[in-house]
């Protein structure tokens, strides 16, 4: 059997299904890993209730587990703590930039945010902070669509939670 730190790297290769350079550890979807003999349970948090991409996530550390022998392995989803975007690692907010998705600031300011209001939200293609919220909702619910007025590029931002 692994150790616990060994199934916890093994698993942080996993990636985001929805935002594929970063893995679920980065975003802070993977919370601990818990052993007892044979049985191992990982413990996961959606960013959002209702998230479509978490049975993939599950999935995929089943799959990942399987494979290196661990038959006795179960996903549990848990909601308290919620998720939030402080457990995204700083690191995974450089690669969200440069695949060009702007990264959470370290607050909830944007929750009561409206649609159209201006936001010092940095582009992540060109670095203009004269941006515009167009929808509160993007290519998925846990990000909101902006637009750049310089670039006039259209972004994703990944929302304060």
């Amino acid at each position: 059997m692994q150790s616990k730190e060994e199934i916890l790297s093994l698993i942080s290769e996993i990636p985001d299904p929805e935002i594929p350079v970063i893995n679920i550890r980065e975003l802070g979807i993977l919370r601990d890993v818990l052993i007892n003999g044979n049985d191992v349970e990982v413990i996961i948090t959606p960013t959002y209730s209702g998230c479509p991409a978490m049975k993939q996530i599950e999935d995929d550390v089943i799959s990942k587990l399987r494979a290196i022998g661990v038959e006795n392995a179960k996903v549990k989803m848990v909601y308290r703590p919620p998720w939030t975007t402080d457990w995204i690692t700083e690191e995974a907010k450089e690669k969200l930039r440069l695949y060009g998705i702007a990264p959470a600031e370290k607050t909830t300011a944007d929750k009561g945010a409206l649609m159209g209001k201006k936001k010092t939200i940095e582009c992540p293609l060109c670095d203009s902070k004269n941006t515009v919220m167009i929808s509160q909702f993007g290519s998925t619910a846990c990000k909101a669509l902006f637009q750049c007025s310089d670039c006039k590029e259209a972004f994703d931002y990944f929302k304060c939670i």
